[in-house]
């Protein structure tokens, strides 16, 4: 029998901080998989996610299993996203007004492949809607195709993407440092951008 799909709510203002625990929690477990190999620390996840608290346009895709959170997707207007997100589209001389930028978008494994991927970009761009929106655009980590780290029949996400109306923007880039599982301190790492011009 296939599982019913998830429930996705999205929630914002006042609604926001109290899901943001559980999403420290999802971003350590999800990302500490390849291709992230993120070590998650509450300090640092704390730091992180303030900012969210304190955009006025942000929002959050939770999916429940009953009332348990097992994913949640993020997005804000690119005005309010982090400096090197910006920065990124200020280099190249790229106006923002009217983008949103997509943050992390988590979901443990044993609940993939029920619908939540595309329901959070779907609701995700109409957040962006709402708020007079009309481009997204989001980035991810850039591995070497032979990274001997990635595991036997990892499948990159790039046609899922794809499927979902982005693009890759190679001239867009932006450099987060974060502490690798099994490292002792943090090191720099290269992500890519991803554009979808009309949502």
């Amino acid at each position: 029998m296939t599982p019913p799909p998830l429930r996705l709510e999205t929630l914002s203002g006042d609604a926001l901080p109290p899901v943001l625990p559980a999403l420290a929690g999802l971003r350590c477990t999800v990302f500490a998989e390849y291709p992230y190999l993120y070590a998650g620390d509450p300090a640092s996840e704390a730091e992180y996610l303030a900012t969210y608290a304190a955009s006025p346009g942000a929002a959050a895709v939770v999916a429940f299993d009953g009332e348990t959170p097992v994913g949640m997707a993020t997005c804000q207007p690119m005005a309010e996203a982090h400096a090197p997100v910006r920065d990124a589209f200020a280099r190249r001389g790229m106006a923002t007004e009217g983008l949103c930028y997509f943050g992390e978008s988590v979901l443990l494994p044993a609940y993939r492949g029920r619908g939540a991927g595309v329901g959070f970009f779907a609701a995700r761009e109409a957040h962006a809607r709402s708020l007079g929106l009309t481009a997204a655009a989001f980035c991810a980590v850039v591995r070497n195709a032979n990274d001997p780290r990635k595991p036997p029949g990892y499948r990159p996400l790039d046609q899922f993407w794809r499927n979902r109306g982005y693009v890759p923007r190679p001239d867009l880039s932006c450099i987060f440092h974060w502490q690798e599982v099994g490292d002792d301190r943090e090191t720099p790492h290269s992500l890519g951008f991803w554009l979808k011009e009309r949502i």
